[in-house]
């Protein structure tokens, strides 16, 4: 879990969405997103989500990027082309793509196409990013890629990741939490998570015992 700005935490507390029984909350700027007057659209401007297998739009890259931000009208038109720049400069692309914004996304290798879904997420300027094992399907170079285009984003946005690769939560997060079978074990800067880990299980898992 990587975080600066942007203020996204769960709790302990029991809630219902819909019908649907919850263990837990949510919490963005102190606010359940479950609760009755959530605003779906609203919220998911705010909460961007990059999946585990990269899943661009069957539309051209510069389209990919523009699509949110043009539906919803977070700029104006003229502006859209230096929104597009600007989010695929930070996700790293611009350099590779610049002279081909109108060629198809699903084109673009594995890696460079996970970075255009960033990018996607980052033309709705939300205030948080979710990763769902982003580099799962990726080889070690584009994840490499993908990792250092993490440690610089979360200068600027809230970042939340899940992985089962040790190494990389070392790597990129700030804070680390362990889920053992749906249960939140520990949580705690990840400097001390993996050097001293408070629960043993937190520390049977890192050290192979299990997992």
């Amino acid at each position: 879990m990587a975080s600066p700005p942007s203020s996204a935490r769960s709790t302990g507390c029991t809630t219902c969405c819909r019908g649907a029984k919850l263990r837990g909350d949510i919490l963005l700027e102190g606010k359940s997103i479950f609760g009755a007057g959530t605003d779906l659209v609203s919220l998911r401007l705010r909460v961007g989500m990059v999946f585990q297998r990269p899943n661009p739009f069957p539309k051209t890259i510069y389209d990919n990027v523009a699509y949110g931000p043009g539906l919803n009208r977070l700029v104006p038109q003229r502006d859209l082309p230096d929104l597009v720049e600007r989010c695929l400069r930070q996700a790293a692309l611009w350099d590779e793509v610049k002279d081909r914004l109108d060629e198809p996304g699903t084109g673009l290798s594995g890696g460079q196409q996970q970075r255009l879904c960033i990018a996607r997420a980052l033309g709705n300027q939300p205030e948080v990013l979710l990763m769902d094992e982003p580099c799962s399907a990726l080889d070690p170079i584009a994840t490499q890629k993908v990792e250092e285009l993490i440690v610089e984003l979360k200068q600027s946005y809230t970042i939340v990741i899940v992985t089962h690769n040790m190494q990389q939560a070392a790597r990129v997060s700030d804070l680390t939490g362990f889920f053992d079978r749906g249960e939140l074990i520990e949580v705690g800067e990840t400097e001390r998570i993996f050097t001293a880990p408070a629960s043993e299980r937190t520390e049977a898992y890192i050290t192979g015992r299990f997992g």
